[in-house]
């Protein structure tokens, strides 16, 4: 296949780009700006992400298009009105790729949402797709918005769409929260976390991938949302013993009120991270993406990750 991926140089773009190259499809890559150490004929650089980007030349050929760049979460966001940026990026750069994307006669659109769509947090039963959604920040809204203008433009023409809302992502290079969690670890820092009995799906960056990977040709997945995550469900503290093993450190957790830990957060501004840590988010989604398509298992309230 043809493929082109978004945010080529991002997280998930380098490993996505190289495993689909291993795989021996024609892969091709865009970044918003040049790299110094920029060597590759097949990544191609377009500037800003908006409602002006011309996709022209990466789009030439293409059949199928990963879309991964994106304005993404921001915690202690400065901006006056950080709503309009993230539409300006992941709704309107969106609906453009994809118009000009079907000018071009691409066949497959695959956009990685974020399971923050679906919500901050799990109470009775885990998320499932079909759920109502329930955006709380401006950065989830914006995803939302896009998912639903993919959709329009979807039902207008032949290019078929794919939806995946993947949640907290882990893996070598892996920034923001996930990061910030190890660099405690790693600095021996004792953690009150011990006393927190949470779960919360997560996914790993090569299971991200590889579910990417069959999204491409899977004929199952057409049109379809697919929240996906990992097997195995983990609480704060078994995930940052998970750290700890990962990285030869001991896990310094100590027991302390989670109610006192949400109270210390709001009042140091910190109430939405520790909503995160003390919180449930449990999804009920695919959690691998079998090579063979002949049948699909719907996903029930049942907590057990299904398969397609």
């Amino acid at each position: 296949m043809k493929i082109l991926i978004t945010g080529q140089n991002g997280f998930i773009g380098k490993a996505l780009f190289n495993s689909l190259q291993q795989q021996k499809h024609q892969v091709r890559g865009t970044v918003r700006n040049k790299q110094k150490t920029q060597k590759n004929k097949d990544i191609l650089v377009v500037g800003n992400i908006d409602s002006t980007t011309d996709w022209k030349d990466p789009l030439a050929d293409v059949e199928v298009v990963i879309h991964l760049a994106n304005r993404a979460h921001i915690l202690n966001e400065k901006v006056a009105d950080p709503l309009a940026i993230f539409r300006e990026v992941n709704v309107a750069g969106t609906i453009q790729l994809a118009k000009q994307a079907v000018e071009s006669g691409v066949k497959r659109f695959i956009f990685v949402s974020s399971i923050k769509v679906n919500g901050e947090q799990t109470s009775k039963h885990p998320f499932i797709a079909s759920d109502k959604p329930n955006p709380q920040d401006p950065y989830a809204i914006s995803k939302l918005e896009a998912e639903n203008a993919l959709r329009e433009i979807a039902r207008h023409s032949s290019m078929e769409i794919v939806i995946i809302r993947p949640p907290l992502v882990y893996g070598q290079g892996v920034k923001g929260n996930f990061k910030r969690l190890s660099r405690l670890v790693e600095l021996g820092i004792p953690l009150p976390f011990a006393s927190i009995s949470n779960k919360r799906s997560l996914i790993s960056l090569e299971n991200l991938v590889q579910i990417l990977a069959k999204t491409v040709t899977h004929s199952k997945v057409a049109n379809q949302t697919l929240l996906v995550s990992d097997k195995e469900d983990l609480s704060t503290p078994q995930l940052i013993k998970k750290i700890a093993v990962s990285i030869g450190k001991p896990a310094r957790l100590f027991h302390f009120p989670p109610t006192l830990l949400k109270i210390m957060g709001k009042l140091t501004g910190q109430g939405n991270a520790i909503e995160r840590l003390t919180g449930n988010l449990q999804i009920d989604g695919i959690s691998h993406l079998g090579s063979d398509p002949k049948s699909t298992k719907s996903s029930k309230h049942n907590g057990k990750k299904t398969k397609i």
